[in-house]
């Protein structure tokens, strides 16, 4: 089964770290993904951009837009992970995993019911330059 792991942090405290300290979090990130990626398990991941960027769809028919993220909350939606996991726990272990390599982040594990690939996207780096000082 497929499993999403989205994880949460306080932009703010994201915002505030050195290049240095950014690039030694997604270092210890990386050894937990490369392990991931060599049991075959891992699927797209992603860094999202500055929740400043964000815009949010809702309500009746086509909808209608407001700025932000969907919820006034200190933690925002930051990434996210997709694994191939045989059980509820083993996606747990691997968020478990991503929690110890980045303490003050929390991770959501939520089943994938539906999942349609497609062909792969070029890289972005849309958004980046606001969570880098």
């Amino acid at each position: 089964m497929l499993y999403a792991i989205l994880a949460y942090h306080e932009e703010g405290v994201i915002q505030a770290m050195t290049t240095e300290e950014d690039d030694a979090l997604m270092a210890d990130l990386g050894r937990v993904r490369d392990r991931l990626t060599a049991e075959g398990r891992l699927g797209p991941s992603a860094r999202l951009g500055a929740t400043e960027l964000a815009a949010t769809v809702k309500g009746t028919g086509r909808g209608f837009v407001t700025d932000g993220p969907f919820a006034e909350t200190k933690e925002h939606l930051l990434g996210f992970y997709v694994i191939q996991a045989d059980t509820r726990e083993s996606a747990i272990e691997a968020a478990r995993d991503l929690k110890a390599a980045n303490p003050s982040a929390s991770y959501e594990i939520r089943p994938i019911v539906i999942y349609q690939p497609n062909l792969p996207l070029a890289a972005a780096d849309a958004g980046l330059s606001l969570v880098r000082p």
